[in-house]
């Protein structure tokens, strides 16, 4: 089948070109980008293909092979796969729930973008391939030592992770803690699957290769880019579950935006990061147990004894209010403290600073400052590496 592919331009003006449309289901698009994940990397061409739709209901992606030769006037950038929206397939371009995250491979993702030939040398490589509720600390491990090996090189300036948006913040605020380099990492997904109509997924891949080829964005800390906004990974956070504007920085604001195919920054991360942690995960092969609960009415203490048991070294309550515990949590939260579990308070609010108290320091509590459950869940667990002191801990949440 003949089909007309708009996607493909030239020297930045829209053409049309004829392409043989090449059908893909879910199977015969894990066939044909095999979502490996032993890291192994990619070809450093980009070929030039877009995704089309097929009578309406097949997902389809048109290609040709086009290599690209390395340019030594653009930055390198190494673009690494998680799976994700961003790499998801329907067999219907209208589906934007039931499509499956992770089924198509980064040779599918850079292939789907020619475009970014003109703005870097592009290569990537699979480090995973699932739905980000499925990315463990396993392959957070993997991640965040595999770009500390990259960006060591002067063959990298810069890094791109694609990621599935459920817990993309989880893991930017993990990378923004443990990455020891000042070059610019961004992590990147979309809201609506490769294979839907208008996906978000081409776009924000651009942009995001764009501003890790930026030299204003090195020392910023790793960024969040969605919808053409640059967000800081210690404040930008999921506000909604299916809109493509989700990714949102309420109370500190954005780092800067994507516009006009131009890069601009407006305000810096003041917490530490990256270099500046004291975080180091190099020899880690494990990372210590931390679970959440969620405060509600009617509410006891069950919960935070079955948290223990499991084998939780930690526990982060969303509390109500300003981090605020039932006389039973509380008395769930003290049983588990003494026997050795550190307990941060934050919030299920959304927003605001949990503040910190003396009673805080008489029961050895930790407050999260601003940092919403799963990302102080994030920094207790790389804490626990370090201290089980909550003195020690809190200096933690107080600087980074």
């Amino acid at each position: 089948m003949i089909k007309w592919n708009s996607w493909t331009r030239n020297l930045g003006a829209c053409v049309l070109v004829t392409a043989l449309v090449l059908p893909i289901t879910l199977e015969s698009a894990a066939a044909a980008t095999p979502a490996t994940s032993n890291g192994a990397s990619t070809s450093t061409s980009v070929t030039s293909s877009a995704y089309s739709s097929d009578g309406g209901s097949a997902a389809s992606m048109v290609a040709t092979s086009a290599t690209t030769p390395v340019n030594t006037d653009l930055p390198n950038i190494k673009i690494l796969a998680t799976g994700g929206t961003i790499a998801g397939s329907s067999t219907s371009n209208t589906d934007v729930t039931g499509y499956q995250a992770g089924a198509l491979g980064i040779d599918a993702l850079i292939n789907a973008v020619p475009e970014m030939k003109d703005i870097a040398n592009v290569s990537g490589e699979q480090i995973a391939n699932v739905g980000s509720p499925d990315i463990d600390n396993a392959v957070l491990l993997k991640l965040a030592k595999r770009i500390n090996e990259l960006l060591a090189s002067d063959d990298v300036d810069g890094v791109v992770v694609t990621h599935g948006t459920d817990t993309l913040e989880e893991t930017a605020y993990f990378l923004n803690l443990v990455v020891k380099s000042k070059k610019p990492v961004v992590v990147v997904g979309a809201m609506r699957p490769a294979t839907a109509i208008s996906a978000d997924g081409p776009f924000n891949l651009y942009n995001a290769v764009k501003i890790a080829g930026t030299p204003e964005a090195s020392g910023k800390g790793v960024m969040i880019e969605l919808n053409d906004r640059i967000g800081a990974a210690r404040y930008i956070t999921k506000t909604n579950t299916t809109g493509t504007d989700t990714f949102k920085s309420t109370e500190q604001g954005y780092l800067g935006v994507v516009s006009g195919d131009k890069v601009y920054f407006y305000n810096e991360p003041t917490r530490k990061h990256t270099a500046d942690t004291v975080f180091d995960i190099s020899k880690l092969t494990e990372l210590p147990q931390v679970d959440i609960l969620y405060e509600y009415e009617n509410n006891g203490s069950y919960l935070y004894d079955a948290a223990v048991a499991a084998g939780a070294k930690g526990i982060v309550v969303a509390g109500s209010g300003n981090g605020s515990l039932s006389k039973l949590s509380k008395a769930g939260a003290l049983k588990a403290i003494a026997s050795g579990t550190a307990i941060v308070r934050s919030t299920r609010t959304g927003s605001g600073v949990v503040t910190h108290s003396d009673e805080d320091d008489q029961n050895g509590m930790i407050s999260s400052d601003s940092l919403n459950p799963q990302k102080a869940r994030i920094l207790l667990m790389l804490a626990l590496t370090q201290t089980k002191d909550p003195k020690q801990i809190q200096t933690f949440f107080d600087q980074y």
